[in-house]
């Protein structure tokens, strides 16, 4: 299983999401790759938010490796499920789907906690609550584990 997580600049939400599944994943086992990307490309090269980095590390998950890149249309062929953070990211990864095979991978990774609510995970650049974001993509993240885990995709 291939998963790929998805905000806006790639260094506060999705490389949480990327350093909490893939920790998951190892956990139990899976053998799963996962990444992140960015829609805007803003921060391409650039380490996570040292917010994300602090958060993550009281959970013992390090992600200061991770580097931020931008969203691209090759990812559709390279990954099985895409989750975004937001409505804002869900419209720009759609934009450049090719297919409705493509289309089909895309949710909003709140959907997986709180079905066809279509949630947002809260933006914490500006607005701080890396420890609530944290919670919300962990308990998001355990229940990917628990379905794809089980179904052995």
């Amino acid at each position: 299983m291939k998963v790929l997580m998805v905000c806006l600049g790639n260094i506060c939400r999705s490389p949480l999401a990327e350093g909490i599944l893939q920790n998951l994943s190892n956990e139990q086992g899976l053998g799963w790759e996962v990444d992140s990307a960015g829609t805007s490309g803003w921060h391409d090269g650039a380490q996570p938010d040292s917010r994300s980095i602090a958060v993550a590390n009281t959970h013992n998950i390090d992600i200061s490796r991770q580097r931020s890149r931008k969203f691209l249309v090759s990812d559709f062929d390279d990954f099985d499920l895409i989750y975004v953070m937001d409505s804002s990211n869900f419209v720009n990864v759609n934009k450049l789907a090719r297919s409705q095979a493509d289309t089909d991978k895309v949710d909003l990774l709140l959907n997986v906690t709180h079905p066809g609510m279509n949630k947002a995970v809260p933006d914490p650049y500006y607005e701080g609550g890396f420890e609530g974001v944290y919670q919300m993509i962990a308990e998001a993240c355990d229940l990917i584990v628990k379905k794809y885990a089980i179904a052995k995709v």
